[in-house]
C-alpha cells in the first residue's frame, strides 16, 4: 500500500511541475518569445493544455475576473501541496 501512495505522490509532484511549465509556456507565447507557428512549441503547449485545462477550467469558472491574471494555477497547486501534506502526514503512516 506505500508503493501505492509514493505513487500518488510522484504524480502529484509530476502534476505540479506540468502545471508549471504550461505557466510559463503561456507567458512565453503572450510576451512573443516564443511562436506557436513552431511545431515543437505547438506540440509541447497543446499537451499541456490537454493536460492542465480539465483541472484549470472549473476553478476559471469559480474565480472572478482579475483582469488578465489567472492564478487558477497557483491555487491548484496549493490544493495538491495540501493533498500530498495530508498523504504523508495522516495515511501514509497508518498504512502497514
Amino acid at each position: 500500500m506505500r508503493s501505492i501512495l509514493d505513487i500518488i505522490l510522484l504524480i502529484l509532484q509530476i502534476y505540479v511541475w506540468l502545471l508549471i511549465a504550461a505557466a510559463v509556456l503561456s507567458w512565453l507565447v503572450a510576451f512573443n518569445v516564443v511562436n506557436t507557428r513552431n511545431q515543437v512549441v505547438a506540440v509541447i503547449g497543446d499537451f499541456l493544455y490537454r493536460i492542465t485545462e480539465p483541472v484549470l477550467r472549473p476553478i476559471r469558472s469559480v474565480m472572478p475576473n482579475l483582469g488578465g491574471l489567472d492564478i487558477s494555477p497557483i491555487i491548484v497547486i496549493l490544493l495538491i501541496f495540501f493533498l500530498q501534506s495530508v498523504i504523508v502526514r495522516y495515511i501514509y503512516p497508518n498504512v502497514f
